[in-house]
């Protein structure tokens, strides 16, 4: 009887001494009783920096079972868990790759090159329907650098100023407050059509080789040459303007 007693205290010592200071088996270095020390909000912390929730309501008996699990768990998986976050359990900042930069700008550089590419394929119908002005392999620098007219609400930027229009309406009004006539130069006619454009202005000396010609037959052959007309509505010091001249992007002469 004696032996058994003096069994069960040996038992009852050793199973307290292999369960001293109450670590979580398996984890020598994690003590349930060092967590329990820890101040309940610091175990909350604990537990939210790993992405353990419904912790709220838990008291603290239950929250230090629960960190310990968890730091168990982190144990079995040979430190993965803890490497996948900062110190103190924070999850580290999250770093672009230099290379997925380098890709981005690569791809908004290609994007803007093929736009480019694709504005430099436009046919010339839609390069005048979007700047007012018809390019070509001689677009002079008067073109390039004269200001564009679009529509008759346009205004030049000051007196003086060269201006470049393909607008049938700014055409006409800019003939009719000069009581100007569409004409062509005889002897250039084409076939029956308009040769050289021109306009017959009142007091121009050069009028007898002029044959005036209609709107529709002078717009008909501006258009089918793709000219621009390249014009002034006044001088440097205010006063009207006559000067004007056609222009061919494929062959500068009008």
């Amino acid at each position: 009887m004696a032996q058994r007693n003096s069994s069960g205290r040996g038992a009852t010592a050793t199973r307290t001494t292999r369960q001293a200071g109450n670590r979580t088996p398996n984890t020598p270095g994690i003590s349930e009783s060092e967590i329990s020390r820890m101040r309940v909000d610091d175990i909350r912390g604990q537990l939210r920096r790993r992405g353990v929730s419904g912790i709220s309501a838990l008291r603290k008996p239950e929250l230090v079972k629960t960190l310990a699990r968890t730091l168990r768990a982190e144990g079995r998986a040979g430190g993965a868990a803890r490497r996948s976050t900062g110190p103190s359990g924070r999850a580290p900042a999250r770093k672009t790759p230099a290379r997925t930069g380098t890709a981005g700008a690569a791809k908004a550089t290609a994007s803007r090159a093929a736009a480019k590419a694709t504005r430099a394929k436009a046919t010339p119908a839609k390069a005048a329907r979007a700047t007012g002005v018809r390019t070509g392999r001689s677009t002079s620098r008067s073109v390039r650098s004269a200001q564009v007219i679009t529509s008759p609400a346009d205004r030049p930027e000051r007196p003086g100023r060269s201006l470049v229009t393909t607008n049938h309406q700014v055409i006409r009004n800019w003939a009719a407050a000069r009581g100007a006539k569409p004409a062509t130069i005889a002897g250039t006619e084409r076939n029956g059509r308009p040769g050289v454009l021109t306009f017959d202005l009142p007091g121009y000396r050069e009028n007898r080789r002029l044959r005036v010609v209609s709107w529709d037959d002078w717009f008909r052959t501006f258009d089918g040459r793709r000219l621009n007309l390249i014009f002034q509505e006044q001088l440097r010091n205010g006063r009207q303007s006559n000067f004007f001249r056609t222009e061919s992007p494929d062959r500068e002469a009008g």
